[in-house]
């Protein structure tokens, strides 16, 4: 098995962040977690471009942050946790993010949930797909 490899990898819409994912989103999570401060989330909120720009981010993460893609900020490197930071910044839940990371509003995410969640066919191995189901 390479470095990047892992049998994790076969699971659909699975994001792991590990030791790869952490290297990759570094300056991206430490942007996140600058919002801890409340000097950075008046910074931000008041020109995000600007303070984007004092972290060595690759576009694509400056892009996502701005579009806030929360999918796509995962798939860059970025750990959910330090991500919702961005959310609560904007006065959004954890919810309301999960629910766009799923292509849906915060409401049917939640009823979604209340009915048990997703179901697992189709979801376990991308070698359960037929062609074409990608």
């Amino acid at each position: 098995m390479t470095a990047g490899d892992h049998d994790y990898h076969d699971i659909p819409g699975t994001y792991v962040f590990d030791f790869d994912k952490s290297h990759q989103g570094f300056h991206l999570n430490m942007f996140c977690m600058s919002l801890l401060k409340p000097e950075n989330r008046e910074a931000f909120l008041a020109d995000e471009e600007a303070c984007l720009k004092r972290f060595p981010m690759t576009e694509a993460q400056r892009q996502a942050v701005l579009d806030r893609d929360w999918l796509g900020m995962i798939k860059l490197g970025g750990n959910i946790y330090y991500t919702a930071k961005i959310a609560a910044t904007d006065g959004k839940s954890f919810q309301y993010v999960a629910g766009k990371m799923c292509g849906m509003s915060q409401d049917e995410y939640a009823q979604m949930m209340l009915n048990g969640g997703r179901s697992p066919d189709g979801n376990r191995s991308k070698s359960e797909w037929q062609e074409g189901d990608q």
